[in-house]
């Protein structure tokens, strides 16, 4: 897991951030090409599924979010597929996990001891900074990763305050994210663009080199109560600049789409998108995650499907 990373040379980084120019129909020429790619089948393709459980946040970020919820939430990140299946197919004793659980700050204990009673290491993340809107006080927001961490929390998920995006204010946006990065102390961070709220493509790639240059291990798309949330077009601007970043001072840092990502075809189709465009390096929990709380139930009956060859009736598989 990264360490927090030192404070640069911010207006120097800056020139970089003021030149950019986004060519839109390249980007939208480039999306059709990877939605008009091939998917594995058979037997590949339900390794890729398996590899795509792996990398999923399993999130639930409701209003009626109980304890017991949690409690089923984080039984089912630990065995995501229902364990006959898995050893039919000979991986029953190869650790097959959700990446991580991702709640609300108020629920991170409950995840944390549901975890530990069930001898999982399995990363508990939470939201913070005034999710979804970021629009709280900045000390409020500060207070709220704190207390995240506190709780146990090993990963927080931060969002932007779109309103300095939107104004080009990006000192005052990496200000903020630094702060928010020294508050996570080792705790992984993964920034929040709310890309269905900055407007343009030129914004979502600014947006993404000011986050990454202010030390976030992961950017991500979405909150997944906006409007629009993870696309593909979108997807590839972000991915780019990941891709810039890392030639230009050889830091990897993940990229995780979230929001109305619901079918097994969509997650492999963003496995293609990320081997093209970064390369299998990218291929791994480390640095890609699918933030998402129904996608594992698509997948688990197609497993079911390749399994069995047929699928599976509502209650034969566990609730998520």
């Amino acid at each position: 897991m990264k360490k927090k990373k030192k404070k640069k040379n911010t207006k120097k980084d800056l020139e970089w951030v003021s030149k950019v120019r986004v060519n839109t129909q390249a980007v939208l020429k480039r999306a059709q090409h990877i939605q008009g790619q091939k998917i594995p089948k058979k037997q590949w393709q339900a390794a890729w599924l398996l590899k795509a459980v792996t990398c999923i946040d399993l999130t639930t970020l409701a209003g009626d979010d109980t304890p017991s919820n949690i409690h089923r939430l984080c039984l089912k990140a630990v065995q995501p597929i229902r364990y006959d299946l898995l050893k039919k197919m000979d991986m029953h004793n190869k650790g097959v996990t959700t990446a991580a659980v991702c709640v609300y700050p108020s629920r991170v204990g409950e995840a944390v001891i549901t975890l530990k009673a069930a001898n999982s290491s399995l990363p508990v993340a939470s939201v913070a900074t005034g999710f979804p809107a970021g629009q709280t006080p900045l000390e409020t927001r500060l207070q709220e990763v704190r207390m995240a961490v506190a709780h146990g929390a090993s990963e927080i998920d931060i969002v932007i305050n779109r309103k300095l995006a939107l104004a080009g204010q990006w000192e005052a946006m990496y200000d903020e994210i630094h702060q928010f990065r020294e508050a996570c102390g080792d705790a992984h961070m993964k920034t929040i663009l709310a890309i269905g709220e900055l407007g343009t493509f030129t914004n979502i790639y600014k947006a993404s080199l000011v986050a990454m240059m202010a030390g976030s291990d992961f950017i991500k798309t979405s909150t997944g109560k906006e409007v629009v949330n993870a696309t593909y077009p979108v997807a590839i601007v972000m991915v780019r600049a990941i891709r810039d970043y890392y030639l230009f001072t050889g830091q990897k840092v993940g990229f995780k789409p979230a929001g109305g990502i619901r079918t097994a075809q969509e997650s492999l189709l963003w496995f293609t998108l990320i081997k093209e465009e970064l390369g299998n390096d990218w291929l791994c929990p480390h640095l890609f995650r699918l933030g998402a709380s129904s996608l594992l139930a698509d997948i688990e009956r197609q497993i079911y499907h390749h399994v069995t060859g047929q699928y599976p009736a509502y209650h034969e598989l566990p609730m998520a």
